[in-house]
């Protein structure tokens, strides 16, 4: 999972007329979220330290790392504890997987008990050890079958039922259209959609025009995800498509900044490494508490070569960053860098 680093250039779009769209509200299924910006979920990262984050800088609505619904209904203990919500992420969305309707829609209940507003499902995810089962992007196959799994968690849960999904599995095949106009039948009140599909998996750049296709033939709000990179760009699309709103997945790691960026319209800003250093020790207090001190070193690596690309940071002290085998020792090595690299805040 390659962060986005760059936002692009987007500065010959006509000047605003109006207030800046993104700020404003926006309900999905009766749940109101405080602006249009979405943290996306994240496999094997939006626990409820990423999720706080999100929200602290901007997000108006923050969804979990994809939980799997057999873990949810045989009770597995790591699965349950990733149904732990805290009450500063309200509203929250929980995103489960699966391709059994009557399980899925026992995990659905769960969510909603967990303390959840929206319950999302997975229709995105191209890893193959997930497809094989039938769940993820597979689903699309047939989408009739997604259509299933989504009324049986309508029935079994009053909170909304949402979809993730791509544009389908293979260019030749893929009919997002149809899938959508099934998944809206079937009673999903809001569907995120990324517009590659699950072979293309994040090669080259998501084009939108299909996204505007799913937004213009249903009447549930559309969430556009895919390479939304700054301002200007979640502008563009959502002018583009007739989106509600937008997700940031990747581009958000290391740069949590960038949801507000987005809510308010502000271009983006390099930030100086002391500030930099403040966030990451702040976030991974809230991970230690989350996951653990061991499991949490471990999850911290993922997240320091993205907090710390394009600055000047020896290759030395990434590398003591990347095998420093406790979380303190690491935070200090850190914290050691301004010094080290000469780096301090703008006057």
């Amino acid at each position: 999972m390659d962060r986005v680093i760059a936002a692009r250039d987007t500065t010959d779009l006509e000047p605003l007329d109006g207030p800046w769209p993104l700020a404003e509200p926006f309900d999905i299924g009766g749940v109101r979220v405080s602006n249009r910006v979405v943290q996306a979920p994240l496999a094997g990262i939006a626990n409820w330290a990423f999720r706080r984050q999100s929200r602290r800088h901007g997000a108006g609505l923050a969804v979990s790392e994809m939980v799997a619904s057999f873990g949810i209904v045989h009770g597995n203990e790591r699965t349950r504890a990733m149904l732990e919500l805290q009450p500063d992420e309200d509203p929250v969305a929980v995103q489960i997987f699966g391709a059994d309707p009557a399980a899925m829609a026992e995990a659905a209940r769960a969510v909603e008990a967990a303390g959840a507003r929206i319950v999302d499902i997975n229709m995105g995810c191209p890893v193959r050890k997930v497809c094989k089962t039938g769940a993820g992007a597979a689903l699309l196959i047939e989408p009739e079958r997604g259509a299933e799994i989504v009324e049986a968690m309508v029935r079994a849960v009053d909170i909304p039922v949402t979809v993730k999904m791509r544009r389908g599995v293979t260019p030749s095949t893929a009919d997002p259209v149809t899938a959508a106009k099934r998944f809206e039948a079937a009673g999903a009140a809001a569907l995120f959609v990324h517009p590659r599909t699950a072979q293309e998996e994040y090669s080259g750049r998501a084009d939108h025009r299909h996204t505007a296709e799913v937004a213009e033939a249903v009447s549930i709000p559309v969430v556009a995800s895919g390479d939304i990179d700054s301002a200007a760009e979640a502008r563009r699309v959502m002018r583009d498509t007739g989106v509600a709103a937008v997700a940031i997945g990747r581009p958000g790691l290391g740069n949590p900044w960038i949801y507000g960026e987005i809510a308010e319209g502000r271009p983006p800003v390099q930030r100086s490494l002391d500030e930099i250093v403040a966030e990451v020790e702040g976030f991974a207090a809230d991970v230690a508490v989350a996951l653990g001190p061991n499991r949490a070193c471990a999850y911290m690596r993922k997240f320091y070569p993205w907090y710390l690309a394009g600055l000047p940071v020896a290759g030395s002290d990434r590398e003591a960053l990347l095998t420093a085998p406790a979380l303190d020792l690491a935070l200090a090595l850190l914290r050691a860098l301004p010094e080290r690299v000469g780096l301090k805040p703008a006057a």
